[in-house]
């Protein structure tokens, strides 16, 4: 099991293309740990405003009576994609992991199969 410092350490160096990665508590909208971002692009700001995304979601499979969990929201910008992942796990819950990468450089199957990778090794 890795702490959330080393795990968001981990997004960076293993996701080709990876830019900035948070671990956030949407029921509160702060962000527990962040690595990457910058002057341009402000990780606590975007992990907060996701908060929204997330809720959003929730509250329209809800609406939909939908009963699944979901396992990633992706959103699609022209030079970066953004990934937000619900942690599963026990202990998990109202936890999700938000992950932005250079869309240039990323390959989304292999950034989903090593956000599911460090999620499971993801220490709450």
């Amino acid at each position: 099991m890795a702490n959330t410092d080393t795990s968001l350490k981990e997004c960076l160096a293993s996701i080709d293309g990876a830019t900035a990665a948070a671990l956030v508590d949407y029921t509160s909208g702060m962000a527990l740990g962040s690595v990457g971002g910058g002057k341009d692009f402000d990780i606590e700001v975007a992990a907060a405003g996701n908060t929204d995304v997330v809720r959003s979601k929730l509250r329209t499979m809800e609406h939909l009576g939908i009963k699944e969990e979901i396992d990633d929201i992706l959103i699609t910008l022209s030079s970066q994609y953004h990934m937000i992942r619900p942690l599963k796990r026990r202990g998990g819950n109202g936890l999700f992991l938000y992950l932005v990468l250079d869309a240039g450089r990323a390959n989304l199957a292999m950034a989903r199969h090593q956000l599911r990778r460090i999620e499971a090794d993801l220490e709450v």
